[in-house]
């Protein structure tokens, strides 16, 4: 059974910084994307980042390019987002998928969904 688990949220002020990781389990993923998501409250999930297993192709959401940076270890089956700078507007659940493609990550589709971890930005 595939199990996603995401860790690293907290309460930051405005400004700050947080690492998001996300430890995967249960298939090889060696083929697979992996990507974040985010959901704010009253509002509709939204693609956040997405990366090849390969690294070689890295998508982000227009909101957050040049402050989120996503990255994998394939040795560890973990990926993780960077988030710099970050703004209250960031705030939000944030979930991590794994899917077939980057490409269909950040159109939405995705095979499996990890629990999420909650981000607080204080302003």
């Amino acid at each position: 059974q595939v199990q996603l688990v995401e860790s690293g949220g907290g309460l930051v002020q405005a400004g700050g910084s947080l690492r998001l990781s996300c430890a995967a389990s249960g298939r090889t993923f060696s083929s697979y994307a992996m990507g974040w998501f985010r959901q704010a409250p009253g509002k509709e999930r939204e693609f956040v980042a997405g990366i090849s297993w390969s690294g070689g192709v890295r998508y982000y959401a227009d909101s957050v390019k040049g402050r989120f940076t996503i990255s994998g270890d394939n040795a560890q089956n973990t990926v993780y987002l960077q988030m710099n700078s970050l703004k209250p507007e960031d705030t939000a659940v944030y979930h991590c998928a794994t899917g077939d493609a980057a490409s269909k990550l950040r159109v939405g589709v995705a095979n499996y969904w990890g629990q999420g971890t909650p981000v607080t930005v204080s302003s």
